[in-house]
């Protein structure tokens, strides 16, 4: 049966079939006047009457509805929870290849509420392969049809995720433009803030430091922890730590950024959201080795567990790399570096060639195991890359402290003409 009928036209092709008149599908509920409105279009049922006529009429209300056989909606929805779970489960090419498919289905647009979880599905999993502009397509096509005075939390979900994908792309300013508009508008009405409403301003401030803007990223952060503790939540109150403890990284005060860090990860435990709690981790290992580089040992568990949770959620290719380089360096830290070497290779080949910050990280981290394994040749080479990785990216304050590093990588390799250029771009890239 055609699935473009209308509603009430496919209720009365159904009744025929089944040799029911209009008074025996009407009564006793209803008239079978009200039933002849229904068929002829003139009137609209409540999904009440929905599910009423479709009782009478054996089949299921989202038949009548959309006019797909309930057969192909079963299809459909294994395949959808078959490919969120390999989303989950971290398979993300798996789940997009799935996801395309099933969005190329022209029955899909008849299930709205199938084709929402498909897209948002199929977003995240070309988020999490690295395919940002297809992804920033997918949230943005979703954003677009709510409305965030009616559909407030999943508005600002869509947005989160659009700022969240610009700055792995390392355009810092668009991650700063989506997020602040949102931002704005979101807290601009009057009543208490919702744990979304904290979570899109600790995007915007992991936005505000990626762009280099200290002073926004620390005011608002200290907003947010005044609006998280009076919420009371421990999912608000722990994104407002962690981007806390951020902030007070890139004020290299350490000890308060471990400090606020461990309070974030305290409330691990009554978070749900895995993807951002291996995050969290990955961040604190970070802190740790900055903070205490003595006990570097216990950095590298907690990168190391980052990792295998990383691996085992949806979090993003980009996200992992990020973990592996940090591990790098703990591992550098510890006078290991073979397994340095061999981290950042891992975090390199999930990167691919894009120039992007992360990117450029993992190649700074690989020279410096290079040369401390007195393989200067092909550190250079590897410095190289960095170099034009670096040049073919935004500023942005990654890039600066990218810069800075190579910077004294090249030093150590007797190259001064080059480590004059990377310490002018780093001060060009801080906006000085």
């Amino acid at each position: 049966m055609d699935s473009q009928v209308t509603l009430g036209q496919r209720i009365r092709m159904t009744r025929i079939r089944q040799g029911l008149s209009q008074a025996q599908l009407a009564l006793p509920e209803l008239s079978d006047s009200y039933v002849s409105l229904i068929e002829s279009g003139k009137r609209i049922p409540t999904p009440d009457v929905v599910r009423l006529l479709a009782r009478k009429l054996g089949c299921s209300p989202s038949y009548l509805s959309s006019g797909i056989d309930e057969h192909v909606q079963d299809q459909m929805r294994v395949t959808l929870e078959y490919a969120e779970i390999a989303l989950q489960n971290g398979e993300a090419a798996e789940a997009r290849d799935r996801l395309t498919e099933l969005l190329a289905d022209p029955d899909l647009a008849s299930l709205p509420e199938y084709a929402r979880r498909a897209r948002w599905a199929h977003a995240l999993a070309l988020e999490a392969t690295g395919e940002l502009d297809e992804a920033i397509g997918e949230f943005a096509a979703l954003a677009a049809v709510l409305s965030p005075d009616y559909d407030t939390e999943e508005w600002i979900r869509l947005n989160i995720a659009m700022s969240r994908c610009h700055r792995e792309k390392g355009d810092a300013a668009r991650s700063v433009a989506v997020a602040e508009g949102a931002f704005a508008r979101v807290t601009g009405r009057s009543g208490p803030w919702s744990d979304e409403a904290v979570k899109l301003g600790a995007t915007l401030v992991g936005a505000y430091l990626e762009r280099g803007d200290l002073v926004s990223g620390g005011q608002l952060a200290e907003r947010l922890i005044e609006q998280a503790d009076a919420i009371g939540s421990p999912a608000a109150r722990m994104a407002a730590y962690w981007e806390a403890a951020i902030v007070a990284r890139y004020q290299a005060d350490f000890e308060k950024a471990v400090t606020y860090g461990e309070r974030a990860l305290a409330l691990l435990g009554e978070a749900a959201d895995l993807r951002n709690l291996s995050r969290l981790r990955g961040e604190y290992g970070t802190l740790m080795l900055l903070a205490r580089p003595d006990d570097a040992e216990r950095a590298r568990d907690e990168l190391q567990r980052a990792t295998r949770e990383m691996t085992a959620t949806a979090a993003g290719g980009i996200d992992i790399a990020r973990c592996l380089t940090e591990l790098a360096r703990a591992e550098l830290a510890l006078g290991q570096p073979r397994k340095a070497a061999d981290r950042a290779t891992e975090a390199l080949d999930l990167l691919g060639d894009e120039p992007r910050p992360a990117t450029a990280g993992a190649l700074i981290v690989l020279a410096e195991a290079r040369i401390r394994l007195d393989r200067a040749e092909s550190a250079v080479e590897v410095l190289d890359r960095a170099m034009e990785c670096l040049r073919r990216m935004e500023p942005s304050r990654e890039a600066a402290e990218g810069w800075f590093n190579l910077a004294e990588l090249l030093s150590q390799t007797g190259d001064e003409e080059r480590r004059t250029e990377a310490y002018r771009n780093a001060l060009n890239c801080a906006g000085l």
